[in-house]
């Protein structure tokens, strides 16, 4: 099994074939030797006795942030985001992330074992076991991805039921000052979630392992809806 070597920039150079094709993106080659086995290897979570993970699904606006913070601050969980892991990874200019900015401006999915690889990493080094994986997965491929390489399921999962228009509302009132934060760009976002997180969504509910949280209200109130599922989980462990 392969091992990841400690930069990328040495398979490209000591590699006996190319990692990037006649245009300059990089190749399936490079993407394998990005997504390695640590070595600890596949399935290394599924061995610790107390792991618990939750997934947190919901639209943009949904309030998904707000609320895992609470989570964290009442029950002691590590909060990950696949995006700001992802951001990160670009931000840092190490050779993966030039590798991750050029697939991104190539207007390409990044592929889903990076985003598990990059969790999985955050997972082993942060000394915790309780885990808060918030907007992942994104769609059955990633779902899959996540419960081949990590070697295990998510113990819940969050969903944050909030209808549109009130969605719309609060990203627009964020005033954060993101070019993609207007009316047409945030319908054409919620039609992608609603499309992509759909089997997800009705895969864990059919496993039982779904919470659907009413999302309307205060952040008060919202959390008293939450606070009974994690209270649960704690009595349970």
């Amino acid at each position: 099994m392969w091992r990841r070597a400690a930069s990328l920039s040495s398979l490209i150079f000591s590699s006996s074939q190319p990692l990037r094709d006649q245009q300059g993106a990089y190749s399936l080659k490079a993407w394998k030797f990005f997504c390695a086995d640590s070595s600890k290897g596949a399935g290394y979570f599924s061995k610790e006795k107390n792991l618990f993970i939750t997934f947190v699904l919901g639209g943009p606006g949904s309030g998904k942030g707000t609320q895992c913070a609470k989570i964290v601050e009442n029950f002691g969980y590590t909060h990950l985001s696949a995006g700001e892991l992802l951001r990160r990874e670009i931000a840092s200019n190490s050779e993966d992330g030039a590798m991750l900015l050029d697939t991104i401006k190539e207007g390409k999915i990044v592929p889903s074992e990076v985003t598990v690889k990059l969790i999985q990493k955050e997972m082993e080094s942060c000394g915790n076991c309780k885990f808060l994986i918030d907007g992942f997965p994104r769609n059955e491929e990633n779902r899959i991805a996540f419960e081949q390489i990590i070697g295990a399921e998510p113990n819940n999962v969050l969903f944050f039921d909030c209808p549109e228009e009130e969605m719309i509302k609060r990203v627009l009132s964020r005033n954060e000052g993101r070019v993609d934060d207007n009316i047409d760009t945030i319908r054409k976002r919620l039609k992608v979630f609603a499309a992509s997180h759909h089997p997800v969504i009705e895969h864990y509910s059919k496993k039982g392992k779904l919470y659907k949280i009413d999302a309307i209200g205060t952040e008060d109130e919202i959390f008293e809806r939450v606070r009974p599922v994690f209270a649960a989980c704690e009595g349970a462990q």
